[in-house]
């Protein structure tokens, strides 16, 4: 049995992590968008950085973030003893 104030430290960190990636996640997504117009001023391969970021990216760091929560995750599971049966 797992005692509830551990549970509850473990799911405050867990809360702090998400919050924090979809704070990353808002800022690219929503940011990005918001200075196209600066952006576009600067070219990569032939695109303007504008598109490049809506294109590719945003959903680079996308997967860059649901790995590094993946791994962020696991780590809590170890820190409070919650990780999964082999």
């Amino acid at each position: 049995m797992i005692k509830s104030d551990v549970l509850s430290n473990y799911w405050k960190e867990n809360k702090t992590l998400m919050l924090m990636i979809l704070l990353i996640w808002f800022v690219i997504s929503y940011g990005s968008a918001i200075v196209a117009s600066y952006l576009n001023k600067i070219t990569i391969f032939g695109f303007p950085l504008g598109y490049y970021m809506g294109a590719q990216g945003s959903l680079i760091v996308f997967v860059i973030l649901n790995v590094l929560y993946s791994k962020k995750t696991n780590e809590l599971d170890k820190k409070y003893g919650l990780q999964e049966e082999e």
